[in-house]
């Protein structure tokens, strides 16, 4: 979820990623209906929102209540119609419905999360500080990440950090979880990934990668709780229905499996004459938006288009 970076007042207020790139391959009508399904702080709705006129709409959806509050700041100014709903993109048939929308122009969906979101102390999005092993982006969800590491078995723990985090160290990982845990139970991001580098043999710090040991373990983490994979796929499933003839599809990535989803979703509907490919290849940021924004370094942006 990227966020806008107009409003200077407001803590953590971040960079849109790849905004020219989307302003050069879409044009809006005025009486458009844009529905932005991970609308964080506003940013792209900020970028297309200026196009819009009065007949014009934004619905956008964010399962972060502290993100809508930004939003409804930062969209403050649109002369369109604003409608900011806290609703994960899974439903976004039955929340367009509920909103009068029966065809969008544009969906929008920006599958990073804000900086804010991995600032939070009460997240456990990050191993950076010692915070409790939450990791939910959605605090109406159940079980946390310390849930999942302290009550899973070793092969499932394994599986889930292969599966999603794509280590081929995960059953490593999940052995000295599982020892680990027999003392007490696993609470806070730095515990795991203390864990992580001692069962992969690693130092957090002076070690010659970039990625930390345990960036692995936390995506697959995350992915798991938020249940991020599943509720992409029912996303791209209802695009077709919701995009008027003409309209576009437009998704920025950060990973593999998100963009493998996303790549096999517009292919399919490419061949059965739905959709129209734009983007041969992802999109990534040019050099200046990663110096800018170091963020923008992993995004990858496809664009279909409703035939």
């Amino acid at each position: 979820m990227s966020v806008n970076g107009e409003s200077e007042n407001l803590p953590n207020e971040h960079i849109a990623v790849l905004k020219q790139e989307l302003a050069e391959r879409i044009i809006i009508p005025k009486d458009g209906v844009i529905v932005d399904a991970t609308v964080g702080h506003g940013g792209h709705s900020l970028l297309f929102g200026k196009d819009l006129g009065p007949d014009g709409m934004i619905l956008g959806l964010d399962v972060d209540g502290s993100c809508l509050t930004r939003a409804h700041i930062n969209l403050s100014s649109l002369v369109c119609k604003v409608v900011l709903i806290r609703e994960n993109f899974a439903d976004i048939s039955d929340a367009a419905a509920r909103h009068g929308i029966e065809k969008a122009d544009l969906i929008l969906a920006d599958l990073g999360f804000c900086s804010s979101q991995v600032s939070d102390p009460q997240r456990g999005l990050s191993f950076g500080e010692n915070m409790p092993l939450d990791m939910r982006l959605d605090d109406r969800i159940t079980t946390t990440a310390a849930d999942i590491v302290n009550s899973s078995d070793e092969k499932s723990l394994a599986d889930l950090i292969y599966k999603f985090g794509q280590d081929r160290g995960s059953r490593r990982i999940a052995r000295f979880i599982v020892e680990h845990r027999k003392a007490g139970r696993i609470t806070t991001t730095g515990q795991l990934a203390a864990i992580v580098c001692r069962a992969l043999g690693q130092p957090a710090r002076g070690r010659k990668s970039k990625l930390h040991p345990a960036t692995r373990t936390f995506q697959a983490l995350r992915i798991a709780v938020n249940d991020e994979l599943g509720n992409l796929e029912k996303l791209v499933a209802a695009a077709p229905d919701l995009l008027r003839q003409n309209g576009f599809i437009a998704v920025i990535s950060f990973h593999s499996l998100e963009d493998r989803i996303v790549k096999a979703d517009f292919r399919k509907n490419n061949l059965a004459s739905i959709y129209e490919i734009l983007t041969k290849k992802p999109i990534t940021a040019t050099r200046q938006e990663i110096t800018r924004n170091t963020r923008a370094r992993s995004a990858k942006l496809r664009i279909a288009r409703r035939k």
